[in-house]
């Protein structure tokens, strides 16, 4: 049986409707995606450890501050002491406005910074930070969470023979506990400083 002029069109107008339908559907799907894109961050800060003072600790307690986060090791000869008296300086430089913003040096050597290592380690730069240490389980738990890399590299001339390689950028993140900026190793106090002032 063959169609009529009309069947025929109304077949065609049923088929270009389908196909609008769809692209709506797509179009429609593909703003939301953008829309949380740009509304939420690309990742949160997330875990379970303990402090330098041996209390659990999770991003929930600093709910409502800003967060400056530093992941290293206490035996690190260079880029983790720089980077934490870079810290100090921004602290001290926020003046009144320091009481917004919590720093937070987070181990990746469990094996040698226990919190009593830690409470040794962290008071030296002066600035309020909590140093944060737990289980080897904790810290890949929680580096998951980082875009950090960090590895064992034995060294014999270090002590315990060995060191640690690791990603050595200074993170921000917002009173959401979700990442706002981040800094090379290097990055000096003073473009630190300005960047989060704008912030807070």
């Amino acid at each position: 049986m063959s169609l009529t002029s009309a069947q025929k069109f109304l077949w065609v107008l049923a088929g270009v409707a389908a196909l609008a339908f769809v692209w709506l559907l797509l179009w429609s799907d593909y703003r939301a995606d953008s829309a949380r894109t740009d509304a939420e961050p690309p990742f949160f800060a997330e875990f379970e450890l303990t402090d330098h003072q041996g209390m659990v600790r999770t991003e929930e307690d600093f709910a409502g501050r800003w967060m400056l986060v530093f992941i290293g090791f206490t035996n690190c000869p260079d880029v983790c002491p720089t980077t934490l008296s870079e810290v100090a300086a921004v602290m001290d430089g926020l003046g009144d406005d320091a009481a917004k913003v919590q720093p937070i040096f987070i181990t990746i050597d469990p094996e040698r910074d226990t919190p009593a290592a830690l409470a040794e380690y962290v008071p030296l730069f002066d600035a309020g930070i909590i140093g944060l240490t737990g289980t080897p389980e904790q810290i890949a738990a929680t580096s998951e969470t980082f875009p950090i890399f960090f590895e064992r590299v034995e060294e014999a001339a270090a002590p315990d023979g060995y060191t640690m390689g690791h990603t050595s950028h200074l993170f921000l993140f917002d009173p959401d506990a979700g990442f706002a900026d981040s800094w090379p190793y290097g990055t000096s106090a003073e473009e630190i400083l300005a960047n989060l002032e704008e912030r807070i």
